[in-house]
Parts: structure tokens; C-alpha cells; sequence
């Protein structure tokens, strides 16, 4: 039985990421969820995939294997590094033995995809996850699930384990940017170009950095359910924490239309009230979207194709795939190989060509539709489902200058394999450029595209006339309690135990740009679970800053970067590798969502500034001193004041989220929330801390 928290008569306005917020905070003691407040939700699912619970098992293992919350609702699929190929290799086969031992323990039942059946996030979104639910993932692409209304959010791999035990974790709440989307696209311009537009006009780490994104307008009715999951599905590559679209007749359609009622019938539809609050709004105009290309090595380089075919013709290799590619991308690009192939087209010999679909089921609809054999009579290979060339992580990898034109959603070096060069299309436009092996504008071979059928196909039909959803207003549980009591039983930790915060750090000085991704920081192939920790942190920086560890070792041991430190994956081995090279401390103009959380569960220290001051004195090699107990860093005979978040000293203080449990145990998210509020009410935030908490970052080029 649920009891409303309130009505718009008797609240403040609010937008969907917020209401999604209020429907699942736990002992707010009031229905405020302003930017900059701290508070306790729980989440309703929690996905993973093969690696980050192989990465999460240890920590599960360390705190002696205690049980989850909510096993019901935990979200397991293998798609990272297995692969058929190669799932005898010991490293693979502990991969699985690993997830089947904890589906088995748990009894996971079918929310256990196994593995090579699907892309952890495309069966959730296409088969679980519903409008106005609250879902975290182990991997920075969990914002896809936004696509269907719900509010999706990537974090680290010990923050989900410490999330699957105690069933919450806390957040401070982030402010919100809405994406207006207006105006009809162009036929055959689909989720991926769209996004690719919106990042062409307001570019990744700016507008959206350190924010929920949240998309509306009257343009929505025009985009289906699978572009809306592109679009959500990029929402990391924008900058956002987590994204949502405000759902609608669409997403009620494609709700409604699953078989299995448990996964239907707990949608909640909010949308957001007439004076709904967002930090800014910014429209995007549908109708003069473009196919384009975003060229290497980011994926905001983008450029409309005929503006940029010469950079790249001849291309080694093409991919058509990823969790970003959907059912309707695979559909509209067979269609496309169909009608050139028609047409006489033949693929020349040279370059290589690889097709995966994310899920199972994508693949039985495309065969079921005789699409499948276009690919293959293109001279595509057709993989099993599975990340593949986007991670670079399994057996499949771009070769060392190879230049790829792909559908993925990364583009960054080394992304799709130390030395490669990736490019990033819609799936359509990789189709007709596999042909000659260089990019190619889709356009025309689009138009001799049936779109009456393209829509028959996919099930979407874009002049039905749809029955809006019922909305409704946020709710809270009337029975759910507080986890918390004074009175756990201490695991390991006494309540008295020293500080683990070091009063004073002082070194030299490793110096960094702006948006310096963690696929720099480090390498996909330097964050297996299987490296040792020596392998780990002389994997930072490795192929962009070779020297790094000796660096690192040598004493120069704090490293400061500006704008988004940590942008990209959610891999938890960027502060790992840096700590474990000798890094003490980051210092940086702002850090990206993940990163920050993974940094301070970890315990290595990180501290925001925005005086650029110290960053025109803060160069490399020059000596610094951080004096922690004075919030005080001095360098270059100048002096500069920070501040850190009660949340953020505390864990630092304790060693990282995991010893804050052995410590607390599964009211360590309620114990930290209380010493928050007491420090609040006792001295209040400091000014610095407000103006870090308001400070948003600027736009800027990686400079190493």
C-alpha cells in the first residue's frame, strides 16, 4: 500500500528526474529534492555485466558473501569479454564459473541472461525495465534504459555490490538539463544521428557534465522507442550522470506489448510539471539534423558526411553493432545492403566486416525477416551477441592503425584496440560504406528504401495515432523503515579506529587537460580482472603518457587535470591504476560522475578547484603540498584553499566504501547520511564547498 507524498497543489514544481528521485528516497523527512541535497534511495533493479561481477566478486567475497536485498531484481548478462570462440580460454571459463555460481546462489531464475545472449543493457530495456523506475548499473551505458521513462544511472562496480547488499546507496542530488527536441527528422535520420547532432551543437563534458539529462518535446513523437534508447544509450558520451526521456503513447505501446505481466504492470508515468526546474534548456531541431559521422578520437567530433568523405576513404575495417545499435538500426541497414545490392553493388575484397546484433532474439527477428542473409551477402561475419569491436576487450580488437567506421558509441584511443582509429556512424551509413570500404552518405539508397515497410518492420508505425499513458504523481512506500541501527554488531572495524586521511600530501606534480577519459587513464586491455596489481598500474597512461608510472614513482605523486577528469567508462581500475602507480592525490576543475564515485570509494583523494590561478602556477613537475587538516594546497609560494564533502571525507577517512561497511555493515548509507546532516547543522557548508557544488565545467580539448 503506497500513501502519495504530496501533489503539484502543494508542492514545488518538479521534472521527471526528480519525481523518479522522490518516488524512491528513503527517510527524506520531506518532499525536497534540490540540486546539492544529499539523500538515500533504492533503486529498483541493478545490472551487471560478466566483468564487473568478476570485479565485484572479490569485494562480495572479502564481506563474506552476505546476500543481496533485492535478488529479484538483479540484472546479470555476459557480454564483455566472452565469446564463443574462446569461452574454454581459463580466463573466460572463470568469467562464467563466477556468474553461474552466484545465479545459482541466489537463484537468480531468468534475470541471469548467460552469456553471449544479449548485451546487458539491450534485453533490459527491451524486456524488464518499465516507465518511472530507478535503475543503476555497473557500466557508464545504463542511462540507455532511460529510453522508456524510467531514471538510469552508471556507477562502479563496488559501489552496485555495496547496492546489491543493502538494497540503497545515496546521491547527491545532481541538477537537470533538458534537451527540447522539436520539429520532424528527415527519413532514414534515427537515434543515432540525432544524438550525434546534439553533441555536433553542444558538444560532450559541457552542458550536460555532472547532470541528469532529460529529454522532451513535441519532436519525440517522431522518434521510436529503440532511437529514444540510442539516444539515452549516448547520454554518457554527452557528459550526463543519467538520462531520461519523458515517456509517452510510445513508450506505453512498446510497454504493453511484452508477454510477461511482471514486467508491464509497475510502470509509473510521470512527466514534467508546466514550471518544472532545469539548470538550462536547450532546443534541438529534428528537421535539420544531418547522417553524420564523428570522426576520431572523440565522439563530439562530429561533421555532416558530405563534408568529410575524403578523411576517409579507405577503411580497414566496418562494424554494425554494440548496445547503441538496435533492433530497428539492424533492420534499417539490411535494408540498405538489400537495395544496393539490387542496385549491382559489390563489396570489394579488401577490409574487414563484422555484424553483431545485441540479443538473441534481435537475431531470431532479423532471420525470422530473411535480413540476416543481407549481411551475410554482403560479406559481413556475424557475431554472437556481445560487445565485440566497441570494448576491444574479448577476441575482437582493431588492429594497430587500422581506420574502422563503426556503429558503436566510443571513438576514443586505443578504443577499439591500441592504435586503431575508430569512426562513429548510424548503422545505416556503415552499411552502404562497407560496399567500397569508404565512407559513403546513406541518403540516396535510403530514399529507395520502402519506409512503409521499414516501419512494418520494426513495428513501429509513424503516423499511428496512440492513447496517452495515465500520469501519476510521485509516491513513497508507507511500510519501508530505516535500515539503520545504533546498535550493529561491528564487523572488523572499531568505531574508534584511526583515520586512514593522511594529514598532509606532498610531491610533485603530474599535469593533464581537459576530458581525459578512462580509456587513456587506463587501457582496455590493461583492466582485466585477472592482471596483478603491479600489471594494473603500469597500465596508466601507458599509451598515452608511456613514462606515467616511473613518473609516478619517482615522487610525482599528485596529478592535476582540468574540465571532467575520468569522462567515458566505469571501469573502478582508473583510481585503482593510479593509486596503485603512486598517485596520493588528483586535483581537477571538475571530475565525471563515475570517476568521482569510483575515486572516493576506493579512497584515493580527490579534490575539485576552480581558481585557475592555481592551475596557471600547478605545472608539471613543480613541487606541491596538500594540507589536508587545513584544507590548504600550497605551490609555487602561493596558497589556495579547497574544501570536501562530509560524504566524500568520510569515506576517505574510513578506506573506501568497502571498510565503511565492515564498519556500519547495511546501515552504512543511513550512518552516512546522519553524519552528513549533523555537520550541516552544526557548522553549516562551507562557502568553498557551495561554490564547487554550483561550478560547473567549461568545453575543452584533451591536451596531454
Amino acid at each position: 500500500m503506497a500513501t502519495h507524498v504530496g501533489s503539484k497543489a502543494t508542492r514545488q514544481p518538479m521534472n521527471v528526474c526528480q519525481k523518479i528521485l522522490l518516488q524512491h528516497a528513503i527517510d527524506l523527512g520531506d518532499e525536497s529534492v534540490e540540486p546539492g541535497k544529499v539523500i538515500r534511495i533504492c533503486p529498483d533493479w541493478f545490472l551487471a555485466s560478466e566483468v564487473a561481477w568478476f570485479g565485484m566478486n572479490k569485494s562480495y567475497e572479502r564481506m563474506g558473501r552476505p546476500g543481496f536485498k533485492r535478488k529479484d531484481r538483479f540484472w546479470l548478462a555476459g557480454d564483455h569479454v566472452v565469446d564463443p570462440r574462446v569461452n574454454d580460454r581459463p580466463y573466460e571459463r572463470s568469467l562464467i564459473d563466477a556468474c553461474d555460481r552466484i545465479a545459482e546462489e541466489l537463484d537468480l531464475g531468468d534475470n541471469y541472461a548467460g552469456h553471449n545472449t544479449t548485451i546487458m543493457h539491450t534485453e533490459f530495456y527491451r524486456s524488464r525495465c518499465q516507465p518511472g523506475m530507478l535503475v543503476f548499473g555497473a557500466d557508464s551505458h545504463t542511462s540507455s534504459a532511460g529510453a522508456l521513462g524510467s531514471l538510469a544511472i552508471g556507477v562502479g562496480i563496488t559501489d552496485m555490490v555495496l547496492q546489491l547488499i543493502t538494497g540503497e546507496t545515496y546521491l547527491e542530488v545532481p541538477e537537470v538539463v533538458r534537451i527540447n527536441f522539436i520539429n520532424e527528422p528527415p527519413l532514414g535520420i534515427g537515434g543515432k544521428d540525432v544524438i550525434l547532432g546534439v553533441m555536433r551543437q553542444l558538444k560532450r563534458n559541457t552542458v550536460a557534465a555532472g547532470r541528469l539529462v532529460e529529454y522532451t518535446g513535441q519532436g519525440l513523437q517522431y522518434l521510436s522507442s529503440d532511437a529514444r534508447f540510442a539516444i539515452a544509450n549516448m547520454t554518457t558520451e554527452f557528459g550526463g550522470i543519467g538520462a531520461c526521456v519523458v515517456p509517452d503513447g510510445i513508450t506505453l505501446d512498446y510497454v504493453k506489448s511484452r508477454r510477461d505481466p511482471r514486467h508491464r504492470s509497475s510502470s509509473v508515468y510521470f512527466r514534467p510539471d508546466v514550471d518544472a526546474p532545469y539548470v538550462a534548456t536547450y532546443d534541438v531541431d529534428l528537421a535539420r539534423l544531418d547522417h553524420f559521422v564523428a570522426l576520431y578520437p572523440s565522439p563530439d567530433n562530429v561533421v555532416p558526411i558530405p563534408e568529410t568523405q575524403d578523411r576517409l576513404s579507405q577503411l580497414d575495417g566496418v562494424f554494425i553493432g554494440a548496445c547503441t545499435t538496435t533492433e530497428e538500426d539492424l533492420i534499417l541497414a539490411a535494408l540498405v545492403l538489400r537495395e544496393a545490392l539490387a542496385r549491382g553493388y559489390k563489396p570489394v575484397k579488401r577490409g574487414l566486416r563484422r555484424v553483431t546484433p545485441g540479443s538473441t532474439s534481435i537475431v531470431n527477428r532479423l532471420m525470422q525477416l530473411k535480413l540476416l542473409e543481407q549481411y551475410e551477402n554482403a560479406g559481413f561475419q556475424i557475431g554472437a551477441p556481445g560487445c565485440s569491436y566497441c570494448v576491444g576487450m574479448g577476441v575482437d580488437k582493431a588492429g594497430e592503425g587500422e581506420v574502422w567506421l563503426s556503429s558503436q558509441n566510443r571513438n576514443y584511443r586505443d578504443r577499439m584496440g591500441p592504435g586503431s582509429f575508430a569512426n562513429i556512424a548510424s548503422a545505416a551509413t556503415v552499411a552502404i560504406s562497407s560496399f567500397s570500404m569508404s565512407l559513403q552518405n546513406p541518403t540516396e539508397i535510403l530514399s529507395a528504401v520502402d519506409m512503409n515497410e521499414f516501419d512494418e518492420l520494426r513495428a513501429h508505425y509513424r503516423s499511428r495515432s496512440r492513447p496517452s499513458p495515465i500520469y501519476s504523481e510521485p509516491e513513497v512506500p508507507a511500510s519501508f523503515v530505516s535500515s539503520y541501527t545504533d546498535d550493529y554488531d561491528t564487523k572488523i572495524l572499531p568505531e574508534n579506529e584511526a583515520s586512514r586521511l593522511p594529514d598532509i600530501i606532498q610531491g610533485r606534480i603530474q599535469r593533464f587537460g581537459a576530458n581525459v577519459d578512462t580509456d587513456s587513464i587506463i587501457p582496455t586491455d590493461k583492466c582485466h580482472s585477472h592482471l596483478s596489481q603491479d600489471e594494473v598500474a603500469r597500465g596508466a597512461f601507458c599509451y598515452t603518457r608511456p613514462e606515467f608510472y616511473d613518473l609516478a614513482q619517482s615522487g610525482c605523486n599528485v596529478l592535476v587535470a582540468e574540465e571532467s577528469f575520468g569522462c567515458g567508462s566505469s571501469r573502478e581500475q582508473a583510481p585503482k591504476a593510479l593509486m596503485w602507480a603512486g598517485i596520493e592525490a588528483v586535483i581537477a576543475k571538475s571530475f565525471a560522475f563515475i570517476y568521482q564515485r569510483n575515486q572516493v570509494n576506493n579512497g584515493l583523494m580527490g579534490i575539485k578547484l576552480q581558481d585557475d590561478s592555481f592551475f596557471e602556477v600547478a605545472q608539471e613537475g613543480k613541487e606541491i603540498v596538500i594540507d589536508i587538516k587545513n584544507r590548504e594546497i600550497r605551490c609555487e609560494g602561493k596558497s589556495f584553499n579547497f574544501g570536501l564533502e562530509r560524504i566524500q571525507e568520510q569515506l576517505l577517512s574510513e578506506g573506501g566504501l568497502v571498510r565503511t561497511y565492515e564498519k556500519y555493515g547495511p546501515s552504512l548509507f543511513a550512518k552516512l547520511q546522519s553524519l552528513d546532516v549533523q555537520t550541516s547543522a552544526q557548522a553549516g557548508r562551507s562557502e568553498d564547498v557551495e561554490t564547487l557544488l554550483s561550478s560547473k565545467p567549461g568545453a575543452r580539448s584533451v591536451d596531454w
